[in-house]
């Protein structure tokens, strides 16, 4: 595990109302709910605390009978990110604290990651938020809208978010030759750090146009003109649950390890 240096709160947010999978943090997941699973990770961090906010008492409550610090917050919000600002709020944490956004699926997130993003942003004054990517090679993966891609300057802060295949490889006959020419593709991993000024600042604004453009929130981090530290992941972050199809393959994947 990365050695952490900063002392950091994950809040993981947890809605009930989830487009594709309804309920999804509660569903089966080799005999836990999802959600214990991703909170298990959460907890094998260095963190100083682990919170679930959620806005529904059923969560609340499975969240509490294995073991977690839950709360429940209004059911309005837009955002993961705003639910995460409540819940720091009614906590009392001040201003210089870094909070870790963990999404209520990732289940098979490496502690590690987690650790490591919390210290990026620790080491980084230059910037308010961090997170992370990982090298894209597949033609298919770049060109994929919901594979979000992020370029980054010399001093690996993110320049740009987006759902097309950024950076644009001109003159090339192919995607397959500009991979193979070594022009490089970073999918973003949806793992936050914030300091806590800054995720205040930015949820209390409006949505902005690039945000309501792309549909990414980060952006309007960018667009208020904050920084981004970027660093590729220190592990590879399998992908998390949005669809029944991923469900049963993170179940394979969980009863293969369990072999």
């Amino acid at each position: 595990m990365v050695a952490s240096h900063s002392a950091y709160h994950i809040v993981i947010p947890a809605r009930f109302a989830s487009e594709r999978l309804p309920g999804k943090v509660l569903l089966d997941l080799a005999g836990k709910p999802l959600l214990e699973h991703v909170w298990r990770c959460a907890s094998k961090s260095s963190a100083q605390s682990v919170v679930i906010a959620t806005d529904d008492m059923r969560i609340l409550r499975a969240a509490e009978s294995f073991g977690a610090q839950a709360m429940l917050t209004a059911s309005d919000h837009q955002s993961g990110s705003d639910r995460i600002a409540e819940c720091a709020s009614k906590l009392g944490w001040p201003d210089d604290h870094l909070v870790v956004n963990l999404q209520g699926d990732e289940p098979l997130m490496p502690p590690a990651c987690i650790d490591q993003v919390a210290n990026l942003l620790n080491e980084r004054p230059d910037c308010e938020v961090a997170s992370l990517f990982w090298p894209m090679i597949e033609a298919g993966e770049i060109l994929n809208p919901n594979a979000v891609k992020v370029v980054t300057d010399a001093d690996d802060r993110a320049l740009y978010f987006s759902r097309a295949p950024i950076p644009f490889a001109r003159g090339f006959a192919d995607m397959e030759s500009a991979i193979g020419a070594g022009i490089p593709w970073k999918r973003h991993l949806g793992l936050y750090a914030y300091r806590l000024a800054a995720l205040e600042r930015y949820t209390a604004a409006a949505p902005t146009p690039l945000e309501m453009a792309e549909r990414l929130e980060q952006l309007r981090i960018m667009e208020q003109g904050g920084r981004i530290a970027m660093a590729k992941a220190c592990e590879f972050i399998p992908a998390g649950i949005d669809t029944r199809d991923d469900l049963e393959r993170v179940r394979e994947q969980i009863k293969s390890n369990a072999l």
